[in-house]
């Protein structure tokens, strides 16, 4: 006998049969009147139980209409290959991403000029609280919110290429629009953490109780100093982040045994 409490063997059980398919994503558990049954416990065992998967984002629950299986569409982003001019292109690096996946892209925009936080004066070598342009984008994929993106240029930067304090999309990508007005990105520095939502991430990627967020920040450098830092906050149960580095070329020569 599980010395487990009830309400976690009532979780434990229905995590199980989420896993295996019995209730896919997008599917309505049963009601508790029913669950109560089915594990000969009271009602408030079993919203326990079912409050326990809420928290760990894998069931989400409406007033009057019970709890459903959260649908999780994964997309994947290469990393490595994420703003590399050499590749091929349609509008900015997001856009070719999703747009490459099969899936539909959409963003809006934010552009304003403030004080440089003291994590991104550090990463653009700038004086802490010197002018920096912040361009926040608001992305989704398939109408669905995937990520926001905070990305901060040093004010000396805005004299060389002046669309980066502008309101609006650069179509091509910020990274070709500066290497085409002399200022080459050549390198980049990758962060990657993971925590909570603050209420402010949650309300903008419609996040659900107990799920983290993803944060990929990423300095770029051109060959004299940073030119840009980018904090890319992604959904957690949305997501997966992925490098290509050195030759891979086995990947696809070698047959499964």
């Amino acid at each position: 006998m599980s010395k487990q409490p009830k309400y976690r063997q009532v979780a434990d059980a229905l995590r199980r049969e989420i896993d295996n398919g019995t209730y896919p994503p997008g599917s309505r558990l049963p009601s508790e009147s029913e669950l109560s049954a089915r594990f000969d416990a009271s009602r408030n065992t079993v919203r326990s139980g079912l409050g326990l998967l809420v928290t760990q984002g894998l069931v989400t629950s409406s007033q009057g209409l019970g709890y459903e299986v959260a649908k999780h569409e994964v997309f994947e982003l290469n990393a490595s290959r994420f703003e590399n001019l050499s590749f091929p292109q349609n509008g900015d690096a997001y856009s070719t991403d999703v747009t490459a996946a099969g899936r539909r892209p959409h963003q809006t925009f934010r552009v304003e000029v403030l004080p440089a936080p003291a994590n991104v004066a550090e990463r653009l070598k700038v004086d802490l609280e010197s002018r920096v342009v912040l361009r926040f984008c608001h992305r989704y994929v398939d109408d669905v919110p995937w990520s926001t993106q905070a990305t901060y240029y040093p004010a000396w930067l805005v004299d060389e290429a002046p669309r980066l304090a502008e309101p609006g999309d650069i179509e091509e990508g910020t990274t070709r629009y500066l290497a085409a007005h002399g200022t080459e990105q050549i390198g980049y520095f990758d962060e990657i953490s993971t925590r909570m939502p603050t209420p402010e991430e949650a309300r903008l990627l419609e996040i659900g109780a107990g799920v983290p967020v993803l944060l990929w920040m990423r300095t770029g450098y051109s060959a004299e100093r940073p030119i840009r830092c980018t904090i890319t906050t992604f959904r957690g149960d949305l997501n997966r982040m992925n490098y290509e580095i050195g030759d891979q070329s086995a990947r696809s020569e070698i047959e499964p045994q």
